[in-house]
């Protein structure tokens, strides 16, 4: 039962060797190729959501490479493709996406964030107060008040005994 779990095991991850390689495609030349590889690295897979083009093993980014591949091949700038990404896509598909009304909360959320922190932490370390000695009347009174409880605890153990 072990060795044909191995086997079945064994068969079923050679599978995934064939995809590992599967967004190579052929260029006539070495600029074409790197520019490929800038583009595929910084568009985003929109169903990974945090993978690139190049990583990602989706159907989608799969065809998203494909539609990349075609475009160049076409002539098309960098600029162009991108256009064309995100207008089919979102600006999702970009790790980044420009400062838009659509996405200022992207952009300067964190900052905000962190700001509001700082001022809650100044705000809490400046709110403390040192601890004042205890008056004459509050030690008798903490004293008095000892008392009672120590009396109780010891009149509870009794009854339990």
């Amino acid at each position: 039962m072990k060795l044909l779990f191995a086997i079945c095991l064994s068969l079923f991850s050679l599978s995934s060797f064939a995809v590992v390689n599967g967004h190579l495609y052929p260029f006539d030349n070495e600029v074409d190729k790197k520019r490929f590889d800038v583009l595929a690295e910084d568009l985003r897979c929109p169903k990974c959501q945090n993978q690139n083009l190049a990583d990602s093993y989706a159907p989608v980014a799969g065809d998203m490479r494909d539609k990349v591949y075609e475009l160049m091949i076409e002539g098309q700038s960098d600029d162009e493709i991108v256009t064309y990404l995100v207008d089919r896509y979102g600006d999702f598909v970009r790790y980044n996406p420009p400062v838009q009304e659509n996405t200022f909360f992207l952009w300067f959320a964190p900052g905000v964030m962190a700001f509001i922190a700082l001022i809650m932490i100044i705000s809490l370390t400046r709110g403390r107060k040192e601890s004042q000695p205890l008056s004459e009347e509050e030690k008798a009174k903490l004293a008095e008040l000892q008392a009672a409880r120590k009396q109780s605890v010891e009149k509870s153990e009794k009854q339990d005994s």
